[in-house]
C-alpha cells in the first residue's frame, strides 16, 4: 500500500510499520436527504491542520504512535452492493496484516463491508454503535442496502446480542421493536456505555460512530441533523473508555457533510473525534 501525499495530522508514517491504517471510503449514493459525505475524508485531512497532535483529554500524542493514512477509495458511481464489496475486500487486507483499518466515511452504509471483512476473521464479533437514528429499517424505499438499513444488515451477520447502540433518538416504531429482541438499545445518552465495555473486554468489538449523535447545535454539518443530542465533551469521554476494550479490531466514523457547515465547526469536531478514537485504540 502507498501512503496518500495529503494525511491526517500526525498519520504519516510508512505502513509496514503502523498498528493503524486510515482510510477515506467517500460515498453518499443512498443519502435520503442531504449529501455530502463524500467530502468528508479529504475535508478533514485538509482541516486537521488546525488541531495538535497531543490530546489533553488523554495525555496523548499522535506522533508518539505510527499510523498510516491510504487515502481515499475509489467507487463507481449508482452501485451500492459494489461500493460495499470494494470496502469490505480492502478491509480485510488490513485485516490480513493484522493492522486496525480505521475507516472515515462516506454515509453509514459504508460501516457494512468493514463489517462484512471483520465478521469473517472474528466470529464472535460484537458491535459498539453511536447514532441518533437506529438504523435497523428492513428496507428503505424498497432497498436493502441503505444507511437507513445499515445496522439492519449487519444484524444479518452478527446476530442477536451482538449490536450494543447508545444516544439513538429516532426511527420508525418498528426499528424500536426489532430492537427490543434483538439489540441493546440505550436510547437518548451514553449512561450505561462503561457497564458494556466491561462486558466485552475480551471480545473482538467493531465501533461505529455516526456522528449525529451529537446535538445538531453542536454538529451541524450532516445529512440528517436530530435535535436532544448529546455533546461534545460527552463523546469524548465515551470515546475514552474504549481504551478500556482488550481487541478493537476495527472502527469507522461517519455522516460528516463538510459543507453543509459553512464555519467549518463540524469538521473540527470530527477531526478530534478521529484524533481521541485512534489514541484511544492504541496501544
Amino acid at each position: 500500500m502507498n501512503k496518500n501525499i495529503h494525511t491526517f495530522i500526525g498519520c504519516d508514517n510508512e505502513y509496514d510499520e503502523s498498528q493503524i491504517v486510515i482510510f477515506g471510503a467517500p460515498f453518499d449514493g443512498t443519502t435520503s436527504y442531504r449529501p455530502g459525505t463524500r467530502f468528508a475524508a479529504a475535508a478533514m485531512r485538509n482541516e486537521s491542520i488546525g488541531i495538535e497532535t497531543y490530546s489533553p483529554y488523554q495525555d496523548k500524542d499522535l506522533e508518539d504512535y505510527n499510523f498510516f493514512d491510504g487515502g481515499d477509495l475509489e467507487f463507481s458511481f449508482g452501485n451500492p452492493a459494489k461500493v460495499v464489496s470494494k470496502i469490505k475486500e480492502y478491509t480485510a487486507g488490513i485485516l490480513k496484516d493484522n493492522k486496525i483499518p480505521a475507516m472515515i466515511g462516506g454515509e453509514h452504509l459504508v460501516t457494512l463491508g468493514a463489517v462484512q471483512a471483520a465478521a469473517e476473521k472474528y466470529n464472535d464479533l460484537h458491535i459498539i454503535h453511536f447514532d441518533a437514528h437506529a438504523d435497523l429499517r428492513d428496507d428503505y424505499l424498497g432497498e436493502k442496502l441503505s444507511h437507513a438499513t445499515v445496522l439492519r444488515r449487519v444484524w444479518d451477520i452478527v446476530g442477536d446480542n451482538k449490536i450494543f447502540q447508545f444516544g439513538i433518538r429516532s426511527g420508525e416504531r418498528a426499528e424500536f421493536e426489532f430492537a427490543k429482541n434483538h439489540t441493546y438499545m440505550h436510547k437518548f445518552d451514553m449512561k450505561t456505555l462503561d457497564e458494556i465495555i466491561t462486558k466485552l473486554k475480551n471480545k473482538p468489538v467493531y465501533i461505529t460512530i455516526d456522528l449525529d449523535v451529537l446535538d445538531s447545535s453542536v454538529f451541524p454539518g450532516t445529512g440528517t441533523p436530530e435535535a436532544g443530542g448529546i455533546t461534545f465533551k460527552e463523546l469524548i469521554n465515551a470515546v475514552m473508555l474504549f481504551q478500556n476494550l482488550e481487541n478493537i479490531v476495527a472502527f469507522d466514523i461517519n455522516e460528516l457533510s463538510p459543507m453543509l457547515d459553512a464555519g467549518g465547526a463540524s469538521t473540527a469536531c470530527a477531526c478530534k473525534v478521529l484524533r481521541e478514537m485512534l489514541l484511544a485504540v492504541s496501544k
